[in-house]
């Protein structure tokens, strides 16, 4: 009987040997998918940052790529902090649910119960309202003057005032719009409300209670150890961002986390150590476009998601949780780009065992050219934001509003995938066969946009005189450190932004002038003396204004 038991146990540890061997080898093999596709974003200079990876509540995957700061070649680990962006609005939509259940306020009251001094046009907005997007209030970063105003330090009260008697973009509760103005009123209703700073109240009631020692919101001026530099891509490569006075985003974007917080978070406010069950469901509830409470909500490839991103001069992140799975994705980087959502994507692809190919690994194939031309013209994604579709020689270049012209490659006769960016070009036809829309597929989102022409504006030059263009040459200062140089160069003009080559730039009015390495305009303004004083350059939907520097002794 000894001996028959031994054999038994010896043979139960074989089995649980092998098992134990396999399952590593598993984690071994994911663990490589992980690092591989990472890789590949950081070889493309997409990326640089910490990402994380977990399923239920163990984490996988871990670790940092490229350089925390470049000039002393520090480089980035899960230690490392990381500007949050937008991801603050998932705090701020969780502290004011907090005060909710703290009956010290409802989502349903109307705002002018806690603020008796708002604008008429408010008097209809709810707090729901502004934690789903849908009080009308106008985006203030997209205002002109945010050039200006995101460079000095200004109150909550003071961030309120450049929005407060803009005329509301439509009725309260009639439709969702994105607007950061909607999450600083937020903040200053959480001020109020508690009576502490919101950073005091996140600390206190959000960040000490999860264990989350290494969040906290971000300043200019205060040492705050492991945290990265941000960057933004040039033709040339990085160079350092732009300056945001951290004040500027407030309760809209101005937290910063690590990989390892952002999980603890994520298991705080999902396992039920911060919110009743009550207070999540209405967090996590969609309102309009999928969008609930500082999170939007969706499926993809049949796995629920509950996630949001971020963007702040530097720094995009992306923070997704996946509930029936139970798996957690994070994604903080330093660099400008659009790579998190891409790379969140995959990595989440991976987690549930799904095969991911590269952009780099697809296979191109040959599409008619009388079949390409089709598919040439215009298509609106929103208003003021078009893709352009154009044929050269054989191929297709498609080109974003106020970005550059990129090649794209036929996987079929009507799908197309770009290399530079993981993204996906579908062309839909109508019943008669007419190419009528196109589909932006793109980090697991689809954006539909409508043909609005079978053509694609060409703008045309004209020549302007040599002493019109004299009058243009200088320096124009977008942000403190970041200026647009304009020379004169025979019979044209030259433009240089810092840390980006020279490009020329072609009249289509004396004014008004073109690049054609991207979709963008610089028009020259005058002021009352007839001198040139400003100009702006539109790319895209924003306009971008910047003051010419005076020369000695004018």
């Amino acid at each position: 009987m000894g001996n028959l038991s031994f054999c038994r146990t010896k043979s139960f540890f074989l089995f649980l040997l092998v098992s134990l061997l396999i399952i590593t080898s598993a984690y071994s093999q994911e663990t490589e998918l992980y690092e591989k596709y990472v890789k590949h974003y950081v070889s493309t200079q997409k990326f640089m940052g910490s990402v994380l990876v977990a399923k239920n509540n163990r984490i996988v995957f871990n670790k940092g790529f490229g350089s925390a700061n470049l000039e002393w070649n520090i480089p980035n680990t899960p230690e490392t902090k990381f500007r949050l962006g937008s991801i603050t609005k998932q705090f701020t939509a969780a502290a004011v649910l907090l005060l909710e259940e703290q009956k010290k306020l409802n989502t349903d009251d109307l705002l002018k119960k806690y603020f008796p001094d708002i604008p008429s046009t408010w008097e209809n907005i709810k707090i729901f309202h502004l934690l789903t997007h849908s009080s009308g209030i106008p985006n203030f970063t997209n205002f002109p003057e945010y050039q200006e105003e995101q460079l000095t330090p200004h109150t909550p009260e003071e961030i309120v005032d450049i929005f407060r008697y803009k005329p509301l973009d439509f009725e309260p509760g009639e439709k969702m719009n994105y607007s950061n103005s909607g999450y600083i009123v937020l903040g200053c209703l959480i001020e109020k409300v508690s009576g502490k700073t919101y950073q005091d109240f996140l600390k206190k009631n959000i960040f000490d209670p999860l264990g989350m020692k290494d969040s906290g919101y971000d300043s200019n001026t205060a040492i705050i150890d492991h945290r990265a530099a941000g960057y933004s891509l040039s033709p040339k490569g990085y160079i350092n961002a732009g300056y945001v006075h951290m004040s500027i985003p407030f309760s809209a974007g101005a937290l910063y986390s690590t990989t390892e917080d952002l999980l603890r978070w994520e298991q705080g406010l999902f396992g039920g150590k911060l919110l009743s069950d009550k207070s999540l469901a209405k967090m996590i509830t969609p309102y309009k476009n999928n969008y609930a409470s500082g999170l939007t909500t969706g499926t993809d490839d049949g796995h629920k998601f509950i996630q949001h991103g971020g963007g702040i001069q530097g720094f995009m992140t992306h923070l997704a949780w996946y509930p029936d799975d139970k798996i957690t994705i994070v994604v903080l980087s330093n660099v400008n780009s659009p790579a998190p959502p891409q790379l969140a994507r995959n990595l989440s692809s991976i987690a549930h065992g799904e095969k991911v190919v590269l952009p780099s690994e697809k296979k191109e194939i040959d599409v008619p050219v009388e079949i390409l031309s089709q598919y040439v013209g215009t298509y609106e994604l929103t208003p003021g934001l078009n893709i352009m579709i154009t044929l050269s020689g054989d191929s297709l270049i498609s080109q974003v509003s106020g970005q550059g012209k990129i090649p794209i490659f036929a996987e079929t006769e009507t799908v197309f995938f770009l290399r530079v960016v993981d993204a996906q070009l579908e062309f839909i036809r109508d019943d008669s066969g007419k190419v009528t829309h196109l589909l932006l597929k793109q980090s697991g989102t689809e954006n539909n946009a409508v043909k609005i022409s079978d053509t694609v504006f060409e703008r045309k030059e004209i020549k302007v005189s040599a002493d019109i263009l004299s009058q243009y040459a200088g320096t124009y200062e977008l942000a403190p450190g970041f200026s647009l140089v304009v020379t004169q160069k025979d019979d044209h003009l030259m433009v240089q932004a810092t840390g980006q080559p020279q490009n020329p730039v072609y009249a289509e009015s004396e004014t008004m002038f073109f690049y054609k390495v991207v979709d963008a305009q610089i028009e020259f303004l005058k002021d009352e003396n007839g001198k040139v004083a400003h100009l702006i350059l539109h790319q895209g939907p924003r306009d971008m204004k910047a003051k010419k520097k005076l020369n000695q002794g004018e």
